[in-house]
């Protein structure tokens, strides 16, 4: 890192990767993530101790996000951010496509609906704000596993008894989860017909976040006898642009 950048900007740069560690990691870690010298490293952590932001574990010679840092974070989430960033987007999808459109994220091994916004002539869904279903069956629930790192996956399924089962169809081991996460993340968006109900079909992409993470999916729900397979691939196309718009809005 060059000696003219602002100590705001490593300070920040210090605060972003400890946010990406599974937990406190050494001083010698972060000043090699941030290219730093260790000596600059730790007068710059002291002082991050020092305003709340960042904890010192003296026994284990190791350094993580403080108290000042969450108060930061859940200060976000009061805003609720990320329904205001995506619900126009959610707005005009629905009036490209005439379509239900819906915004979701991961909770463990579930998906949750945050949003969701419908056409004048609206069919009856499932889904709906708060409504909680197997991410594994979901269009948007493998939008975001795709996006996730193998271990992770692994982790949340890590048995059959780990899967759910609705109409008889969708991934009931992990290999079979692998290879449809890995054939929709190489296709950029996620698709399940009748996985859920029988007669219904969604399309699904994932927005990413500044450090990378998939936060929420952005999908589409239809009827699959009034969107020809023919005309699914200019609707995922038009998901897609949406995922990436949400994506540019949260800095990813």
């Amino acid at each position: 890192m060059s000696g003219n950048v602002p100590a705001s900007t490593r300070t920040l740069r210090v605060l972003t990767f400890l946010a990406t560690q599974p937990g406190p990691v050494p001083m010698e870690r972060i000043a090699s993530a941030v290219g730093l010298p260790r000596s600059s490293t730790y007068h710059l952590l002291r002082a991050m101790i020092d305003e709340g932001f960042v904890v010192h574990l003296p026994e284990e010679k190791r350094y993580g996000l403080g108290v000042a840092a969450f108060e930061i974070g859940s200060a976000y989430l009061r805003h609720d951010p990320l329904e205001r960033l995506a619900r126009p987007l959610l707005v005009q999808l629905v009036h490209e496509v005439g379509q239900t459109a819906h915004l979701g994220v991961l909770h463990g091994r579930e998906l949750v609906y945050l949003l969701k916004e419908q056409p004048p002539r609206p069919v009856t869904l499932v889904t709906d704000v708060g409504v909680r279903l197997p991410a594994t069956l979901t269009a948007s629930g493998r939008a975001l596993l795709a996006e996730l790192p193998p271990a992770q996956v692994r982790a949340l399924f890590p048995s059959p008894e780990s899967f759910v089962r609705r109409t008889d169809l969708g991934p009931q081991t992990l290999t079979q989860l692998r290879r449809l996460l890995a054939e929709e993340k190489r296709q950029g968006f996620a698709v399940e017909d009748s996985f859920i109900t029988p007669g219904m079909a969604s399309v699904a992409s994932a927005a990413i976040d500044h450090a990378g993470h998939p936060v929420a999916a952005i999908s589409v729900t239809f009827r699959t006898d009034t969107v020809p397979p023919t005309d699914r691939p200019h609707l995922a196309h038009k998901i897609r642009q949406a995922a990436k718009a949400l994506t540019r809005r949260l800095h990813g």
